[in-house]
């Protein structure tokens, strides 16, 4: 089993130390380093790095810090402390600002409906407000879609999962033959195969909205976050590799 190395226990410890602040202590660290969307008040820009501080719930802060011990240590081990820590903090601002753009997306769509079906900045607004909407919009947008719009604009993101997808590619290119397991899927899979199966849900999921992990209770997964850290993953490691981090050395 592989020791727990420096950077990566000093990163559980804050982790740590900041979900007991705001779940067990009651502090509401929620609303100032929760990632909010970008046109809601409570937005700003230092979210994108503090949100990997924030977890939702037990579950989510020991899933991910298991991830990031199992996957980060040998990363680290094989690195060092700043070569980790420049691609974990990489991936999780990348994973951020994508997440951030599809919500972008999506949310410019529903907005430029609901204009051309005649509503002004103030109707919308007092539909994100209040979550309430006239019927007659239905006629146009499903309850389901105009539920995504208020849940955009209000519900914030958290946790260091895009991070961690970053890791995951790393340890595949770097352990490819590695084999590991899904929890419910109890059977050995290499590394290079098991990691891009994982991604590949999670694409699923965010294109379709259908969460292959609801019945775990992730059905508030962000999924695109997830993609967006392995994406960027992906791409640091086709640098890294072709540079073989000279500059670093």
């Amino acid at each position: 089993m592989m020791r727990i190395t420096d950077t990566v226990k000093h990163l559980i410890i804050i982790n740590v130390i900041f979900f007991a602040a705001s779940y067990f202590l009651h502090v509401n660290l929620m609303q100032k380093l929760a990632l909010f969307f970008p046109l809601n008040p409570d937005f700003g820009f230092w979210q994108f790095v503090t949100h990997m501080f924030m977890h939702g719930g037990i579950a989510h802060i020991i899933f991910n810090m298991y991830a990031l011990w199992a996957f980060g240590s040998p990363l680290e081990a094989l690195w060092g402390r700043n070569k980790f820590l420049i691609f974990y903090f990489a991936a999780g601002l990348g994973a951020a600002f994508i997440y951030t753009l599809v919500n972008y997306l999506q949310f410019n769509h529903i907005y430029d409906q609901l204009i051309g079906f005649g509503l002004n900045d103030t109707n919308i607004q007092e539909i994100l407000t209040s979550g309430k909407y006239p019927t007659a919009l239905e006629n146009i947008l499903s309850p389901a879609k105009l539920g995504e719009f208020y849940q955009i604009y209000h519900t914030p993101a958290v946790g260091a999962s895009g991070a961690i997808y970053g890791i995951l590619v790393a340890f595949a290119f770097k352990y490819p033959n590695v084999e590991l397991m899904l929890i419910f899927l109890p059977i050995p899979i290499k590394a290079k195969y098991f990691i891009p199966i994982i991604v590949g849900l999670d694409l699923f999921s965010g294109l379709t909205g259908f969460s292959i992990f609801g019945a775990f209770g992730g059905s508030n997964i962000a999924h695109f976050a997830h993609v967006g850290g392995a994406l960027v993953g992906y791409l640091l490691m086709l640098y890294f590799q072709r540079n073989q981090f000279r500059r670093w050395n």
